[in-house]
């Protein structure tokens, strides 16, 4: 059975071997008995995890989740739901994981670069046992450059925030998982939200296209860079929102820093046709001061949000709640 450092110290020549032994494997076929997951395989569900939600698939629903699920069910000759469950022992939804897995999964995703570290590591070792892009591709983009495993959208998290959101479910998991030590229920709860929001972040950003949905600002730079030019943030803020809400991609603009501190502190709006409206100040503002005018006038900003054709517009709802809450009451 694994040790906890057979997954935290993963090495190159034990995840070869470990890639060798899947790349022999028999297909096993859904519902038969399946041998246990490797920590290569387990580490490699861990970081498709900062793009899939697992939470979204059922059993009878398992066969549509989306990539890089499928890819990595066939690569290890399991079915999707055997993928999709590894994730959910991975964040303590089950108990059914191997013993050290939701401890690994704790500290990995507290430490987002020591998880991609292990990441690369798993790539170079299935690049040198012949396991090419198309069977694995490089799903978090890190083989080959040296930026850090980022996780976007976090700028928007206050630490008390997400102690006082993750209170209610450590009491639970107090009662319900004596397995689980105090301290690794705390950060793996919090590894929960940061992840939630990188997924929403991400989500976002794709929606919109990577671009300013106020003034159409895009940039082609890598993601490291790019993530400080380009912020993805919520409409309704997520102090404020439910647990659905805060992963709702209908609730989030991708802005510009300028345009994002604008629509978070009230400075404008959008209302439910989409048209950007500017606080009576900020409207005068750009009229008599040609800095203002350069970053708020028409254009750059424009008259609606800016969104791709087939993009999901946000919801009326987040929207209506943003004029009530935040620009009505901001100081004009």
């Amino acid at each position: 059975m694994p040790n906890l450092r057979d997954y935290l110290d993963i090495r190159l020549a034990s995840a070869c071997d470990q890639w060798h032994s899947i790349i022999d494997r028999t297909p096993v076929t859904e519902g038969s008995r399946q041998v246990a997951f490797l920590p290569v395989e387990t580490l490699i569900c861990l970081a498709a995890s900062l793009l899939v939600n697992h939470r979204k698939y059922g059993g009878s629903t398992a066969h549509r989740a989306v990539e890089p699920v499928p890819t990595l069910a066939r690569l290890f000759r399991r079915p999707n739901s055997s993928v999709l469950a590894k994730m959910a022992n991975l964040d303590g939804s089950r108990r059914n994981g191997a013993k050290h897995e939701v401890e690994v999964a704790a500290r990995l995703l507290a430490e987002p670069g020591q998880l991609g570290a292990a990441y690369r590591i798993l790539i170079t070792a299935a690049r040198s046992v012949g396991v090419g892009p198309a069977a694995l591709p490089d799903f978090l983009g890190l083989a080959g450059n040296e930026d850090d495993l980022l996780l976007i959208g976090q700028r928007e998290l206050d630490e008390a925030d997400i102690v006082t959101a993750i209170r209610p479910a450590v009491e639970v998991w107090r009662e319900s998982r004596t397995d689980l030590d105090e301290r690794t229920t705390e950060r793996l709860l919090m590894a929960a939200v940061r992840v939630g929001q990188h997924r929403f972040a991400s989500e976002v950003l794709r929606n919109h296209g990577h671009r300013c949905v106020f003034c159409g600002l895009s940039v082609a730079l890598p993601e490291k860079r790019a993530a400080r030019m380009l912020i993805a943030s919520h409409i309704k803020p997520w102090r404020e929102c439910t647990h659905a809400e805060r992963l709702d991609a209908r609730n989030g603009l991708t802005a510009c820093p300028t345009h994002d501190v604008a629509f978070d502190t009230g400075l404008m709006t959008v209302n439910g046709g989409l048209r950007i409206h500017l606080k009576p100040a900020l409207a005068a503002a750009v009229q008599a001061d040609p800095a203002a005018r350069a970053a708020f006038g028409r254009p750059p900003l424009a008259e609606k949000l800016l969104l791709p054709d087939a993009a999901m517009p946000p919801d009326a709802k987040y929207l209506a709640w943003h004029r009530q809450h935040i620009f009505e009451e901001a100081a004009s």
